[in-house]
């Protein structure tokens, strides 16, 4: 075992001593490490309860044979962190976090992992350290909210953004937005809709490194509980099988996850959170492969925030696994990977049905003939955008009309709220990649206040930033290269006609070579100015959005 290192002979005495300090016995130390990396805390409603899920990962752990021994780690909670200079820690925090996890892993010389997350960056942060480290891994989530209701309307966190726009249109009163505010969250779990939490709550059950059901079991339901004790239980087969992240994450497992995720419609951070696990485990996942994939695999789940559904619906048609096997019955994904439960996805989906058709549609009756995402380029982005193109009104998939730009979010926001974008206007944020922001902010408050002022099928946002999981319209991140090192976002000027044409995957800025050129001579690129250490050392090392954002090894 691993853990012999640290407890193994008579020379590591003052080591078992210091257990024993601890309150451990002889007869627990021998057993295998495992460390249980807990996400708890006071902040985020998705970690609030995850305390109580430790407990049932550690009695699995302990019933098996193990020695549990938990620790804790950082997070970032989206929503309170958006719209102002706290978005900026929230993409840089996933490397922070799993790098947590590898310094209390090879510190202490763990035998294997359970990992315990919930939230955006969390969940990928952690699923990076299980890859990197390849030490026999599951990782178990604390489970969706549920959504709320008042006045027979169904509600989750985005309508709350979208009525702040309401409210600075004068479409609604503070009254009404006090209402929408006291019941759109009705409780602890990941915001309700499939947002970044939820889409990569359910990657990890489709990479193979989370139980069955670890995606849509609601927070608040017992079962959550007896699959944290299962997830408990799991790692030790793991442990005694040697099964490893690396056997289980392959590029057919990626592809799999790639497939469900265009199905679901899930969020476009997957195009940053996905590559950034394949590179953790020594693979490539080039975004082509969403265009690739999504040729084949229809949209088949109409969820928030681009359709009326909500996790604890999936969760009640069947789950992921009801999707997984109506996808693997027509070859559309591989049965073949392995899996944490030591089966292969093909035996774990046996006997999972689907039991509403409106939830989880048929192969021929799909929402879209393609997936939910779309990788793009063209002028503007030389080397890749991302749009959630099933969260996009019809009359916004060809679009063309001038730049309005902004060097930040904030400005955006100003301007947005102060009712001066006019219909066709095409949005331009930049300055807010990876390098530029630093930190790639998501911009869930200045588009769904574009959407709250009804402005969605006639205005477009376009920026070298992200947008949250929650956002839905035409709205295209990650244009890469980005302002700060030089691309074509940052030579886009004021009144500049941009084609936007999803269908074809093409972005483009209709200004000629000539013109550019001339521009680029006078170009100076800037950034964002911080008086964060940590965030301007992540500036340093920061890959392009493409890239999955990724911090380079040297």
């Amino acid at each position: 075992m691993n853990s012999d290192k640290a407890k193994k002979g008579y020379l590591r005495s003052p080591h078992r001593s210091l257990l024993k300090a601890a309150g451990y016995t002889d007869w627990e130390i021998e057993r295998p490490w495992i460390g249980v990396a807990n996400a708890y805390n006071a902040v985020i409603p998705g970690h609030v309860h995850l305390r109580t899920i430790t407990e049932a990962v550690k009695a699995g752990i302990y019933a098996a044979g193990g020695l549990p021994i938990e620790f804790p780690v950082i997070g970032v909670c989206d929503g309170i962190a958006m719209n102002h200079e706290g978005m900026k820690f929230s993409l840089p925090s996933r490397e922070l976090i799993m790098d947590s996890v590898e310094v209390m892993t090879r510190a202490h010389a763990l035998d294997g992992l359970v990992l315990v997350p919930n939230c955006d960056k969390i969940i990928p942060g952690m699923a990076m350290a299980a890859a990197e480290l390849n030490l026999p891994a599951i990782v178990i989530s604390g489970g969706p909210m549920m959504a709320g209701q008042h006045n027979g309307r169904t509600l989750d966190l985005n309508s709350v953004f979208e009525g702040v726009g309401q409210r600075g249109a004068g479409k609604i009163d503070d009254a009404a937005l006090q209402d929408i505010e006291d019941n759109a969250c009705p409780g602890c779990g990941s915001c309700s809709g499939m947002f970044t939490a939820n889409t990569m709550n359910c990657m990890m059950e489709v990479l193979g490194l989370g139980l069955p059901g670890n995606g849509t079991i609601p927070a608040v339901h017992a079962g959550r509980i007896r699959l944290a004790k299962d997830a408990g239980r799991a790692v030790m087969n793991l442990v005694e099988k040697n099964i490893r992240p690396r056997d289980i994450l392959t590029i057919e497992a990626f592809k799999n996850a790639v497939a469900v995720d265009l199905a679901l419609g899930g969020s476009t951070n997957t195009s940053l959170h996905l590559p950034a696990i394949a590179w953790a485990a020594g693979l490539e996942l080039p975004l082509e492969i969403f265009n690739e994939v999504g040729a084949k695999v229809p949209h088949l789940c109409s969820m928030s925030p681009g359709g009326a559904h909500h996790i604890e619906d999936l969760w009640r048609a069947g789950g992921v696994q009801a999707l997984m096997e109506q996808l693997l019955e027509v070859g559309l994904i591989n049965g073949g990977t392995i899996t944490v439960t030591g089966a292969t996805t093909a035996e774990n989906v046996a006997g999972a049905k689907v039991v509403d058709a409106e939830v989880i549609r048929p192969i021929d009756n799909p929402h879209h003939k393609e997936g939910g995402l779309a990788f793009m380029k063209g002028t503007l982005a030389p080397l890749g955008a991302i749009v959630k193109q099933a969260a996009v009104a019809p009359e916004m998939l060809v679009h063309r009309g001038p730049a309005r730009v902004f060097d930040c979010e904030e400005d955006a926001s100003a301007a947005i709220m102060a009712n001066k974008i006019n219909d066709g206007d095409v949005v331009v944020i930049r300055y807010e990649g990876p390098k530029g922001g630093p930190g790639m902010r998501e911009m869930l408050a200045p588009t769904s206040a574009i959407m709250g002022q009804g402005k969605g099928g006639t205005v477009a946002l376009i920026t070298d930033g992200r947008f949250s999981g929650a956002t839905r319209g035409a709205a295209i991140g990650h244009v890469s290269p980005e302002a700060a090192v030089g691309g074509p976002i940052g030579l886009v000027e004021e009144g500049d006609e941009i084609s936007i044409n999803i269908p074809e995957k093409c972005l483009d800025l209709l200004v000629s070579d000539e013109v550019l050129e001339e521009r680029r001579k006078k170009f100076v690129p800037h950034v964002q100015e911080v008086d964060s250490p940590f965030l301007n050392r992540y500036r340093a090392f920061a890959t392009s959005g493409v890239e999955g954002g990724v911090l380079k090894k040297q």
